[in-house]
């Protein structure tokens, strides 16, 4: 019997709410490509979203997951002998983002918005899966790093592209809406800059658990506490130099422009299936600085890394909840339901 194949384990989302394990042949490489064994699957909002039928650009059924770690098994013939030695047998991280490297975007080395962008697990099918053929170039060999740790670099570096591109400086007040595993990843890279970080959120136990387990000093809970009262104790009467959005909120995402202050800037990492409307004049008297920030690139990548190795950031603290994949069916709608506490969920393949 050839690898093709060889049948492998696949947890599919067949539709909103509904999770299915199927046997599917194991992957056949074409070139340039490495046959990974996965091993650990970190679960993302975009998952969560996904199966409660809220993602944009999504189609149904599709094998969900793109926060990957796994081992390279195998690597297609045409792979030159640098590559081969650099990934053959070693622990990875996946950079899901496939960008196409000719359209505009990309070659202005802006490759987390390709306009042809294929995310794995979102796009096309993603890694809940015991084998995914990956790019090689899409490959980061990190054998300093754990398992657990490989597989969240990805949430991680979507934070840490949000936080250069809003250009994020020593000393400045950051304010991030937001305590999920994305609103961590900002706030523990703006912290990294030498930033001063308040982190808002509505769930005062989720607030405390970045408090005692990642050192958060400065917490709000919305609904509780005026945030502007707070930013304005913090900044000199002023509000915030940086807000960033990490709730998938419509009206958390409209209430954070009242955040940010004058010549200040507003960085919306969440993304809605809405429109998200704000004040004009409030918005020119400030001269406020709007800006979206999608995926990550390769330099995001390497500075999370680099703040994991030197333990300037964490990330296993955050795994609340763990599963095998077998178990994806009747898991993932408790996960999902709002009531199971997850901060991040980890799905587990060892063997």
């Amino acid at each position: 019997m050839s690898q093709s194949d060889q049948p492998m384990t696949v947890a599919v989302c067949v539709e909103p709410g509904q999770m299915a394990l199927e046997q599917r042949p194991r992957p056949e490489l074409a070139g340039g490509e490495a046959l990974v064994r996965i091993s650990r699957i970190g679960v993302c909002g975009t998952d969560i979203h996904a199966f409660g039928g809220n993602q944009p650009y999504f189609e149904y059924p599709r094998v969900l997951g793109h926060e990957l770690a796994g081992t390279v098994e195998a690597l297609a013939d045409d792979v030159d002998e640098a590559t081969r030695a650099r990934l053959e047998h070693q622990p990875v991280y996946v950079i899901p983002y496939l960008h196409c490297g000719e359209c505009r975007a990309c070659r202005r080395g802006k490759t987390n918005c390709c306009q042809a962008m294929q995310v794995i697990g979102v796009h096309r099918d993603g890694g809940m899966a015991e084998w995914l053929k990956v790019p090689v170039d899409h490959l980061v060999a990190c054998p300093a790093l754990e398992p657990d740790e490989l597989a969240l670099i990805e949430c991680q570096a979507i934070g840490a592209h949000a936080v250069r591109r809003a250009a994020v400086e020593a000393d400045e007040l950051v304010a991030v809406v937001g305590a999920g595993p994305i609103g961590i990843g900002v706030a523990q890279v703006a912290r990294a800059r030498g930033a001063r970080v308040l982190l808002l959120d509505t769930s005062a136990e989720r607030l405390a658990f970045c408090r005692e387990a990642l050192g958060f000093e400065l917490t709000l809970v919305v609904g509780e506490d005026d945030p502007q009262a707070r930013l304005a104790s913090l900044n000199d009467d002023a509000l915030a130099d940086v807000v960033f959005d990490a709730t998938g909120n419509p009206s958390a995402m409209e209430a954070g422009f009242g955040l940010a202050g004058h010549g200040g800037r507003y960085v919306l990492v969440s993304i809605v299936k809405s429109d998200i409307r704000f004040d004009d004049p409030s918005f020119h008297g400030r001269e406020l600085t709007l800006l979206a920030s999608r995926n990550a690139t390769r330099e995001d990548f390497d500075c999370v890394t680099e703040l994991l190795e030197e333990g300037r950031i964490q990330v296993r603290p955050m795994i609340t909840h763990r599963a095998k994949l077998e178990a994806l069916p009747e898991t993932m709608p408790v996960w999902c339901g709002g009531e199971a506490g997850v901060i991040k969920a980890m799905i587990h393949l060892d063997r």
